[in-house]
């Protein structure tokens, strides 16, 4: 039966991050699937009008303040030194200004009506508080089932550390959603005992689509690929960069990142074998990673992390090769760098990631 559905979340295509993609991604395949989608959005300059007349889904735009620089367009705002200095005081202690698009999901969910159904997407985690707010307060979300779905847990990330104060936040936030959605079973252990009874593990979604993938051919020398973000000590690329730098030889190493700190000190040495790109747009991603001779993937060091892109690995049908922060693992990178594939790492049950299989799971609870 076709079901009212909003989706909020900060971002929404044609913005790169998993977060971005899960929404938009959720949602086309929602309305592909015959329900009535509505997705809110920090939205820019982009023009969805040809998105809404080809999915069928209602965009609507959460509004910006002066203070955020993060919306739905590629290309982010930029705010002034003074606005900077008031984000940095006071980012840790409340979350600022992530904590304002928090307030307006509230003034959004007051106004926008009834649904059957309501998904709220973080990060941010502010947007699981309007929500909450909006929810305890407002009578037209009294029949709503709210799902929160997260990406990584907020007081239980071991990346990133939050006041202690904000356990009372989220423990009001868990009281009052239905269901927590997380993307993995290690997610799990990221949220407080009590509430775990709410949560149900939904994975990322993605469309599996053979076309995007190139006609493989072997490269001339080792040619290998990393996406994604890096975190010192967490998930560290410079032990594996280290041995690159000793181990000589010719090979390509390919890095898709907005985050470069780690890797520029290693650019002078390693000159032309190394090549770090921006990020670019998913099914783009799929198409050049699917040339490598193989993809790189740093283990996290948590257990309550699992990166969505190993399942934009999986859709390359190129070999994973699992690494860890210390680089241990020398004589699997040099058999794989001999196209010797034994010890890839292999995707358990891969069709639980099918967009079709997730958004199915959404409309389940």
């Amino acid at each position: 039966m076709s079901q009212k559905i909003l989706i909020i979340s900060r971002t929404i295509f044609p913005h790169i991050a998993p977060r971005s993609h899960r929404a938009t991604e959720l949602a086309k395949e929602l309305a592909r699937q015959g329900h009535d989608v509505t997705l809110a959005a920090v939205l820019g300059k982009f023009d969805y009008s040809q998105f809404q007349e080809e999915t069928k889904i209602k965009i609507c735009d959460l509004g910006m303040s002066g203070f955020e620089w993060s919306n739905s367009d590629t290309e982010q705002k930029s705010i002034s030194f003074w606005r900077k200095a008031i984000v940095w005081l006071l980012r840790r202690w409340v979350i600022f200004p992530d904590i304002l698009v928090g307030k307006r999901t509230a003034l959004f969910l007051k106004r926008c009506g009834n649904f059957d159904r309501l998904i709220t997407i973080a990060y941010p985690y502010p947007i699981h508080w309007g929500a909450t707010y909006a929810k305890r307060h407002f009578d037209n979300l009294k029949n709503t089932l709210w799902i929160s779905d997260c990406g990584d847990p907020f007081m239980g990330n071991p990346i990133e550390s939050h006041p202690l104060y904000f356990k009372y936040v989220e423990k009001w936030w868990c009281r009052t959603t239905d269901f927590i959605s997380v993307p993995t079973e290690m997610s799990i252990d990221g949220y407080y005992p009590e509430f775990r009874d709410k949560i149900r593990v939904i994975p990322q979604g993605f469309v599996f689509d053979d076309s995007l993938v190139a006609e493989y051919h072997k490269n001339e020398v080792p040619t290998f690929a990393y996406s994604g973000m890096v975190y010192p000590k967490k998930r560290d690329p410079r032990s594996f960069l280290d041995y690159l730098v000793k181990r000589g030889g010719d090979f390509r190493f390919v890095v898709y990142t907005n985050k470069t700190a780690l890797f520029e000190p290693y650019k002078e040495t390693l000159g032309g074998k190394i090549e770090l790109r921006p990020y670019i747009p998913h099914d783009q991603l799929i198409h050049e990673l699917s040339k490598m001779d193989f993809v790189i993937n740093i283990r996290n060091e948590s257990t309550v992390q699992l990166p969505s892109k190993l399942i934009d690995y999986y859709l390359t049908h190129r070999p994973i090769l699992e690494i860890t922060s210390a680089f241990d693992e020398a004589e699997t990178f040099e058999k794989f760098c001999s196209h010797d594939y034994r010890g890839q790492m292999v995707i358990d049950n891969p069709e639980k990631y099918n967009i079709k299989n997730v958004a199915e799971a959404f409309v389940r609870l």
